[in-house]
């Protein structure tokens, strides 16, 4: 299904026939992204470790990202089942890295998290888009983070360092293929409000004695603030997301698109 335009024939957003790899798409954002792609008309492939329980299975390929062999292997079942990508959106990310600043950070958990939050586009990228500069055309979006401008020294300084390196390898990837017509993106989410996010609002508010609206705010306090009073929703990033990737967006490469409610202070 596409986007239609209000009093128009034409949509104003329209996936049908592109063929689209979603990392991590099966909860939270991601899965708010691969759902509207589908919509739009897209073909679909996302992953993740395990197949949840109520996922559709033609949808799914399992694999490890965080390793390089998990990485090849997606790359090979998406070019076996789909015959290639003409978008990639890299999804993946995270940190369970501890608190305690860096000195609680040793060198496995620092590998831990670039293997989570920056190798896994890195190789991907170099298995999927020399196709892509082949044909001239295609979309890669990186899903960066508030974090590697806005870092919490004391919980996210690694998972910070981790998406300030993915940022910039793709504003270097975009100057590399975008002359070949290959458009390169960065979506940068502050805090979104997800299930993860929600159980961690539910535990500080049981923690503190408040309730849930309380724990939220506590997580807002924690950021600076979100002018708008609220995180974004799953389905906010996914709009943009396909927006990005869509021809609308057809001039539109190295550049970073934030979507965090004004949470970031400068300019």
């Amino acid at each position: 299904m596409s986007v239609p335009v209000p009093g128009g024939s034409h949509p104003f957003l329209d996936l049908g026939g592109k063929r689209a790899l979603i990392t991590s798409g099966t909860r939270g954002a991601g899965a708010a992204t691969v759902n509207l792609f589908r919509e739009l008309g897209a073909q679909v492939l996302t992953t993740a470790r395990t197949l949840p329980d109520d996922f559709p299975e033609s949808l799914f390929v399992a694999a490890d990202l965080t390793s390089a062999d998990g990485c090849l292997a997606l790359a090979a079942a998406v070019k076996e089942r789909m015959g290639g990508v003409d978008i990639i959106v890299h999804m993946l990310g995270g940190s369970s890295a501890p608190a305690g600043g860096y000195e609680a950070l040793s060198d496995a958990i620092w590998a831990s998290e670039l293997d989570l939050n920056l190798m896994p586009a890195v190789r991907l990228d170099r298995e999927l888009v020399p196709a892509m500069v082949t044909r001239r055309s295609g979309v890669v979006i990186h899903v960066t983070s508030i974090q590697r401008e806005l870092p919490l020294p004391e919980a996210t300084t690694a998972y910070a360092a981790a998406k300030a390196a993915l940022s910039t390898y793709s504003k270097s990837l975009s100057k590399q293929v975008s002359p070949q017509g290959v458009r390169v993106v960065r979506v940068s989410p502050g805090w979104i409000e997800t299930e993860a996010s929600i159980d961690l609002a539910t535990r500080l508010a049981a923690e503190h004695g408040g309730d849930i609206e309380a724990g939220k705010k506590m997580i807002m306090d924690s950021l600076g603030g979100i002018p708008i009073g609220r995180p974004a929703k799953p389905q906010e990033v996914a709009d943009l997301i396909a927006f990005l990737a869509s021809d609308r967006a057809a001039s539109i490469t190295g550049t970073e698109y934030v979507i965090d409610g004004g949470t970031l202070p400068t300019v």
